[in-house]
């Protein structure tokens, strides 16, 4: 109670009523940027193809469990079918995850400067700032993984078991939203292990229930992989076990991702404030100390590792940033009440503040850039300039259809395939003919259309000797070709051919070519 008090009394003196105007205009502003963001930027690849997702009603899918798909048809049934409607559950998802972030550390410092800091932290890094529209199965997996750490950290509070059970209805919509969610197990068993409470938690029913809690909610996966062969747990493992050979480029390359998506400031500083919250939580057997640090540190350090030999994408690591901005934010706090005078411990908060700052000037020159000026630096490397131009290829496709007689659209890539149709809003039936196990258990919409013998098959160019040249009777004929561009720069050149000779099997058995996912990563 003591220290709380203290806390207290410094808080007072921090926020000022001008801190406390500034922060919360910088707060609105970025809100209101990633709303506009959220407008008008076009949907990328992988946001287009969870729309297309959103559309089917299964249990699972391949490539990701289900609580994407439903984020995505949340927004869609209040706004519609447009950017910010598809982008609608992520925003609300992010900003439950802020209000979440905002009580964890309010519970362990008693201190609004430092649960100001941290909310303040994700909205100053690109990734959860600007971009925290994005349509990502993280998106998802955020707030609910706060959700549980949020009822273990109650469960420090009260010692009320039923805590636990919280914490597994949360753990298993966690799983629900992305698989990566294993990564918090060993957090757990460290909380429930290290401190002295193990023996009283280990003979209490609730952790236990805890877990079956988790199962049951996370069943509609089980269900789905075991009646389909287990088919995504067997991508997901092949994936993780990829390896390309030991390569210094992977590793530079996600520590610089990290550097760009996180703040080039704010990622040494929450890494380092991890690692030293880690170091007490340890140290003192703190609970939720060693909770919130360990949620960081072991996918980072599991993502650091595969980086040696694979590269991460850009949005594999951000489960682990939420919490190693609260343990950044509660370690503040720690060194405020120690008053220890070490340069280290003296300069953490105007390091902590300096990244806020930068990362705020950061997300909203990143803004201009992307949504008001018509600037093009270095737009074939660009991630988002990559993905752009798809609206006028899906225009060129539907007029070209038009005028061949086409009935239907194939392609051979998801990501064209997911374009087309979210542009073209299934005014014409498009079908990836290949890859068909991401399709299982979806509506059959195209198969009329499909019997009227022509068909119009997109992919970007040179595109000869493809799989349906190679492996069907079907006469492929050229009849247009494009350009996608953004602001003026091509990023790809397309063609546009007609199919006759062959109506495409959606329901290809598991040795067929047609059937099987590329690892495209």
């Amino acid at each position: 109670m003591k220290q709380i008090a203290t806390a207290g009394t410094r808080e007072t003196g921090r926020l000022t009523p001008r801190a406390m105007l500034v922060a919360a205009a910088a707060i609105a502003v970025l809100v209101t940027l990633q709303v506009i963001y959220a407008a008008t930027a076009d949907l990328r690849t992988d946001e287009a193809y969870y729309w297309t997702l959103s559309k089917e009603n299964v249990l699972s899918y391949l490539d990701h469990p289900p609580m994407i798909a439903w984020v995505v048809r949340f927004g869609t049934a209040i706004f519609g079918d447009t950017n910010f409607g598809a982008r609608f559950g992520a925003l609300a998802a992010m900003w439950i995850a802020l209000v979440l972030l905002a009580d964890i550390v309010w519970r362990l410092t008693r201190d609004r400067w430092f649960v100001l800091l941290a909310v303040l932290m994700p909205l100053a890094a690109p990734e959860y700032g600007l971009f925290a529209s994005r349509i990502l199965p993280d998106v998802a997996l955020i707030p609910f993984s706060l959700a549980m750490v949020w009822s273990l950290v109650r469960l420090t509070e009260s010692n009320d078991g039923r805590w636990w059970l919280a914490a597994g209805l949360f753990g298993g919509l966690a799983l629900l939203s992305k698989y990566t969610a294993v990564f918090f197990a060993p957090a757990i068993v460290a909380f429930l292990m290290v401190p002295p409470w193990r023996t009283r938690w280990l003979r209490s029913p609730y952790p236990w229930m805890a877990v079956v809690v988790a199962l049951l909610v996370f069943s509609p996966v089980l269900v789905w992989n075991w009646q389909h062969d287990w088919a995504s747990f067997k991508f997901q493992f092949i994936r993780a076990g990829a390896d390309h050979g030991i390569s210094a480029r992977t590793v530079g390359d996600f520590l610089g991702l990290q550097f760009a998506l996180v703040g080039p400031i704010l990622f040494p500083v929450v890494l380092a404030g991890s690692i030293m919250l880690a170091a007490r939580g340890y140290r003192r057997r703190e609970p939720a100390f060693i909770l919130i640090s360990t949620c960081a540190l072991v996918p980072f350090a599991y993502f650091l590792w595969k980086s040696l030999s694979l590269r991460i994408g850009d949005t594999w690591p951000m489960l682990i940033w939420p919490f190693a901005f609260a343990a950044a934010a509660i370690n503040l706090a720690e060194i405020n009440k120690e008053q220890r005078s070490g340069w280290i411990y003296r300069t953490a908060e105007p390091w902590a503040k300096a990244a806020i700052a930068l990362g705020i000037v950061l997300n909203v020159a990143i803004f201009y850039y992307y949504a008001v000026s018509n600037l093009a630096f270095a737009a074939t490397k660009d991630p988002i300039a990559k993905e752009a131009g798809y609206g006028e290829i899906a225009k060129r496709a539907r007029a070209i259809a038009d005028q061949v007689g086409a009935t239907w659209i194939a392609t051979l890539d998801y990501r064209i395939y997911a374009e087309l149709r979210w542009h073209l809003k299934d005014s014409i039936p498009v079908v990836q003919v290949n890859e068909r196990s991401r399709f299982l258990g979806f509506r059959d919409t195209s198969s009329a259309a499909m019997k009227s013998g022509i068909g119009l098959y997109v992919d970007s160019a040179p595109n000869d000797g493809n799989i349906i040249e190679t492996k069907t009777p079907a006469v492929l004929r050229l009849v247009g070709q494009a350009d996608r561009t953004w602001r003026g720069v091509v990023i790809e050149p397309f063609a546009f051919k007609t199919i006759t000779g062959w109506t495409p099997e959606l329901s290809p058995p598991p040795d067929s070519p047609f059937y099987k996912w590329r690892l495209l990563n």
